[in-house]
């Protein structure tokens, strides 16, 4: 590959006590506890509005943790405003309203004292002595450097970590295959009192041309194939989660391009489709799109404990907990084309309860001076597939924000804090293991 040498001067545009980079659930949930336990905080995020999927990538419903304290602050806070129809009730409370909560989330983070800016890509690491000081920026106002007692890395890919060194492995343990990508987008003209709502791949629903999941495998476009639909608040309206594309390498822009393009080319067959063969869809049609492909598994950091599927399955509790009662299944969507993986687990997954994420799988093995927080932590490709999801990654991001901020005031690692300070922070902000 031929290459072209740079010497570059980067102005410093900001300091702050603790940057966090990525402004998706994780991300926002980090800033905000950052910026209320007293530290000057600085979000960054790549997007026009702060929720990463849950707006951007209109993602249908948060899930993972019914008893969250900022889960629930979010939902409770999207009530106020005009996007939300009204009557609001308790049943759809996890549902993403997308406009709604663009407002709750700019106004929560407003309302903590955090500085957000948007527009604005993580490009690099500033990095010294083995410890993150910070990060190379571009956006509009150019290049540029953020420097940071203490940095977040809520990219979801891992972006700031993996530029500063921080070891990674990519997707699945052997073979690095990482579960498909998909664009979600919202359905309007569904007769929502008579259409179907299949939640899972495991959902069966007879439909009076056929078994539905049976009927997507065989007249979809490859590699979609699956039917997941699922209930808003707007009416006559559904989100879909039915696109999909396959072999994708979310840290390289070529593959994630492709993804993306072949992923709207299949809206228009499930449009098709589901007017064919699903009760209410008669009259649908494609409403809007999420601005971004939806990236559900890349790099998976080592960090000082990996959480495996094991833990999950018995329910295990941590002396270092910072996110608890966590409840999913093993949704592993099928690296090879549509449907459930044979490694994954849905109306079939058993545990022993609920289980806890401890602070060290927060906690890059060797780089210092930053935290992981979301789908990036350190976890089994099984695991992955289980903490992935929207609400525990807001309540990873939660307790992380928390330790960033005492380790950025009191000058240490994060890996020195004290998790007992940390868990002190999460209790009186109401969370209980």
């Amino acid at each position: 590959m031929k290459t072209i040498h740079e010497t570059l001067e980067t102005p410093v545009a900001s300091e702050c006590d603790v940057l966090v980079c990525g402004g998706g659930p994780a991300g926002f949930a980090a800033a905000v506890a950052a910026a209320r336990a007293g530290a000057d905080t600085l979000l960054l995020e790549q997007s026009n509005c702060l929720g990463g999927m849950s707006t951007a990538g209109m993602m249908s419903h948060w899930s993972g943790c019914d008893s969250s304290p900022i889960g629930l602050e979010i939902t409770d806070r999207m009530r106020r405003y005009g996007a939300l129809p009204p009557g609001w009730t308790e049943d759809k409370r996890w549902c993403c309203s997308h406009e709604a909560l663009k407002e709750a989330m700019f106004e929560i983070a407003a309302e903590a004292g955090v500085r957000v800016q948007l527009h604005t890509w993580v490009a690099g690491a500033v990095v010294e002595g083995g410890a993150a000081k910070g990060a190379i920026t571009e956006s509009k106002s150019g290049r540029e450097a953020v420097l940071a007692k203490v940095s977040v890395d809520a990219t979801g890919d891992g972006d700031l970590a993996a530029r500063a060194g921080a070891a990674f492995d990519l997707g699945r343990e052997g073979d690095g295959a990482c579960q498909p990508a998909t664009l979600m987008f919202l359905l309007g003209g569904v007769d929502t009192d008579r259409a179907i709502l299949p939640p899972s791949f495991e959902s069966l629903v007879q439909v009076p041309k056929g078994e539905i999941q049976a009927l997507g495998k065989a007249r979809l476009p490859a590699p979609a194939g699956h039917v997941l639909l699922y209930p808003t608040r707007l009416p006559g309206c559904v989100c879909v989660n039915m696109t999909n594309a396959v072999g994708v390498d979310a840290t390289d822009a070529r593959s994630v391009t492709r993804a993306e393009i072949e992923c709207r080319a299949q809206i228009e067959p499930i449009v098709a489709f589901l007017r064919e063969f699903a009760p209410g869809y008669e009259k649908c049609y494609a409403l809007a799109s999420a601005q971004n492909v939806g990236i559900r598994e890349s790099r998976h950091f080592r960090g000082l404990y990996t959480l495996t599927a094991e833990d999950i399955v018995a329910g295990r509790s941590f002396d270092d907990w910072i996110a608890v009662r966590n409840w999913f299944n093993f949704d592993i969507h099928n690296v090879g084309g549509s449907g459930l993986d044979a490694n994954g687990a849905q109306a079939h997954f058993q545990a022993a309860g609920t289980y806890q994420i401890p602070y060290r799988c927060c906690v890059p093995e060797a780089l210092d001076g930053l935290l992981l927080a979301g789908r990036n932590i350190s976890g089994t490709h099984k695991a992955h597939s289980n903490f992935r999801v929207m609400t525990i990654c807001a309540d990873v991001g939660f307790g992380a924000g928390f330790a960033a901020a005492l380790a950025a005031k009191a000058g240490i690692r994060p890996r020195d804090v004290d998790v007992a300070d940390v868990q002190r922070l999460l209790r009186a902000a109401g969370v209980e293991p």
